[in-house]
């Protein structure tokens, strides 16, 4: 008998903090009766001399707060050989917007117009061939932070000089958006290997709707359109456990704002029903158990 495949499968955790979404996945790892390690990225280490207390996982799935920690923790795993959910490509491709924009862009896939410029002078023209208002985004960052909306030139010049005097090389690179007039909500959908498996309405009267900030839930309809949208998106940048994040232009109908590659469903979970850190656990085990077949 093949020692490998005769032992229980033994999956890893990767978290920064253990929050609502990382309970319930626990609690989905228990019920299923896998061999499971927590695995805080603050207290472990990599020794690259010894690959081999990896390779003894057959997936690990990665939940890191922090883009730079897990997308290198990856690389170090995948460079090994261990399968993690999601990959550092995928990591790569969804922490950078710019690196999403691209992706999205190549695949055909709707999104708002977007510039790039690299000093605050070209900044200003995109943003003036754009026309105002526009909003400003940091290239890497979550949960709606260091967002501006720019309504005018004034507003324009003293936004882009502070974020040239920030002085780091995230804020050199100014990514700039029109500004999309949403009927007060956006949508997210929860994407899992192909398949979209819900998706809320996140609600406010503020034009920044994270739930993180504030937004409320509303269960969304998963239609036939938004199905084919969020697919080709979520297949554009390497699929896998994703949650892509919608704008409705009152014209050109879904547009693709931002993928999320270790998403919060907090809101999402209750609202819809769906048992989304279950779903996520058996995709998981999935990754594991393929590998394993194809390890022999």
């Amino acid at each position: 008998m093949n020692l490998l495949s005769s032992r229980r499968l033994r999956i890893g955790v990767l978290y920064s903090r253990v929050r609502v979404e990382e309970k319930w996945i626990f609690a989905a790892l228990e019920q299923r009766g896998v061999d499971y390690e927590r695995l805080n990225d603050g207290e472990i280490y990599f020794d690259l001399d010894e690959p081999e207390r990896w390779r003894s996982f057959d997936a690990i799935l990665a939940r890191d707060l922090s883009y730079t920690r897990g997308l290198y923790a990856l690389r170090v795993l995948n460079a090994w050989g261990v399968p993690t959910v999601n990959t550092a490509r995928v990591a790569e491709i969804c922490g950078d917007k710019l690196a999403t924009s691209t992706a999205l862009a190549a695949a055909g896939v709707p999104q708002p117009r977007t510039r790039v410029a690299f000093t605050p002078k070209a900044a200003l023209e995109a943003i003036e061939e754009l026309g105002y208002p526009v909003v400003l985004k940091p290239v890497i960052g979550s949960w709606g932070r260091l967002l501006a909306k720019i309504n005018d030139r004034d507003a324009a010049e003293a936004i882009l000089e502070h974020r040239a005097m920030l002085g780091s090389s995230q804020h050199s690179v100014f990514y700039i958006q029109e500004y999309i007039t949403k009927p007060g909500r956006d949508i997210r959908v929860l994407v899992i290997g192909d398949e979209p498996i819900a998706a809320i309405y996140r609600k406010s009267s503020h034009w920044i709707t994270n739930t993180a900030r504030g937004g409320q839930g509303e269960v969304c309809p998963l239609t036939d359109e938004l199905v084919d949208v969020v697919t080709r998106a979520a297949r554009a940048v390497g699929g896998g456990v994703l949650a892509v994040d919608i704008l409705e232009h009152p014209e050109r109908g879904y547009l693709v704002n931002e993928i999320n590659h270790t998403m919060e469903f907090h809101t999402a979970q209750p609202t819809t029903g769906v048992d989304i850190a279950g779903r996520i656990v058996d995709y998981v085990i999935g990754v594991a158990q393929r590998a394993r077949a194809a390890a022999g």
